[in-house]
């Protein structure tokens, strides 16, 4: 008998996972991972860790299997929220829950569940694992979740091989209302719990007071460009090269206080983040005001009208050659290369023809159609058909 431990979050599809995998004829056993110790900024009734591990000791109960708690705040708070404040200090926006897989579930806890003598860590993540020969070597690969509403391989875009050969995702075949089913058969206390929203393991924080506790607030002002502003209608210049065009289309327009006029005021730009549109209380506009950019040097904020500005679009990004990241190192790009791709700049963003291109400087991804919000900080997901085969982070 193989040994799994489950990373038991206290939600059904976790719950169904487990359930599964003892069906399966696997020894199972259930963890309980502790991330997060200050109430004071997690909205108090939505998802506070103490309810999802009673939760989860229910579920264990429940399917016979043994279950502990292990309280991995301390690494937590150096590898996620530490970095999260980092990055939000010098204006990139980053994603908790890619980085939350790869430094927390599929590493911190990964070993210690290898070392009670695990032979695999199973998550209840709304994807896949396939297996295949390379070169006479095995390959693991990440597919995505039978549930298209569900799919959830963006998150996990920053795992490796290693981690991925020791991972196993029971629910991947499954859709949600099917995970559902079999918890409502098995009468589990999770079976209609509703799935936890925001931070990875923190549940619902409010991002602002969070980041406030570290960021200190200092006003600016915000400033809204027209759609019709010359910065936009700017003769393309012409290229002695497909890279110079590439980095043509993936840099961000620099705005400047003479491209608009000042709307409002607002309390840090390092609390904003691209394609956003709450928080920024400017009233009095015929269309909702989205962030175009945002400039932590200057602290200024700059918004266009309506989701459609095209402030918000761009056709290419690039990915910094120290942070391109290959699941399937077999098709690693060599400089000069391209390949064709669909890409992800976002979770649930429907996927995206893009081309990618390698040189000496980074990788490039030119879209068939622009983009809107591309976000520095977050991360680009490209995929083989239904593989997730690499990611990087949005330079």
């Amino acid at each position: 008998m193989k040994r799994v431990v489950v990373g038991l979050s206290g939600g059904v599809d976790s719950s169904v996972a487990a359930y599964l995998l003892k069906e399966q004829g696997y020894e199972v056993i259930g963890l309980f991972m502790k991330n997060w110790h200050d109430d004071s900024v997690t909205i108090s009734n939505e998802c506070p860790w103490l309810e999802d591990s009673n939760d989860a000791l229910l579920v264990a109960e429940k399917l016979g299997i043994p279950f502990q708690t292990v309280d991995l705040s301390e690494q937590y708070k150096e590898k996620i929220v530490d970095y999260m404040f980092k990055e939000y200090e010098n204006g990139r926006t980053p994603n908790p829950d890619v980085l939350c897989n790869r430094e927390i579930k599929f590493d911190v806890f990964m070993k210690i569940a290898l070392s009670l003598g695990a032979d695999f860590v199973a998550t209840g993540h709304y994807c896949r694992k396939g297996e295949i020969m390379v070169g006479g070597k095995p390959v693991y690969q990440l597919l995505s979740g039978k549930d298209d509403n569900k799919d959830q391989s963006y998150f996990l875009c920053q795992l490796s091989q290693e981690q991925l050969s020791k991972s196993l995702f029971p629910i991947g075949e499954l859709t949600k209302p099917q995970v559902r089913e079999i918890a409502m058969k098995l009468d589990l206390v999770t079976a209609e719990k509703k799935d936890s929203q925001g931070l990875c393991f923190i549940g619902k924080v409010r991002l602002p007071e969070f980041l406030q506790q570290q960021l200190q607030p200092k006003e600016g002002l915000i400033y809204e460009v027209s759609a019709a502003d010359e910065v936009y209608s700017k003769v393309k210049p012409t290229f002695n090269s497909l890279e110079e065009e590439l980095v043509y289309e993936s840099t961000p327009i620099k705005y400047i206080p003479d491209n608009g006029k000042v709307v409002g005021k607002h309390q840090g730009a390092h609390y904003f983040t691209i394609g956003q549109r709450k928080g920024l209380n400017v009233g009095g506009t015929k269309e909702a005001l989205f962030i175009i950019a945002t400039d932590v040097k200057t602290n200024s904020i700059y918004t266009g009208q309506g989701s459609n500005h095209p402030g918000l679009f761009r056709k290419a990004l690039k990915v910094q050659s120290d942070e391109i990241h290959w699941i399937r190192e077999d098709l690693k790009l060599q400089n000069g290369q391209l390949m064709e791709v669909m890409a992800r700049i976002r979770y649930r963003q429907e996927l995206q023809n893009a081309t990618l291109h390698q040189f000496e400087s980074g990788l490039y991804v030119a879209f068939e159609n622009p983009q809107s919000a591309i976000t520095e900080g977050q991360f680009v997901a490209f995929y083989n058909d239904e593989e997730l085969i690499g990611s990087g982070v949005i330079s």
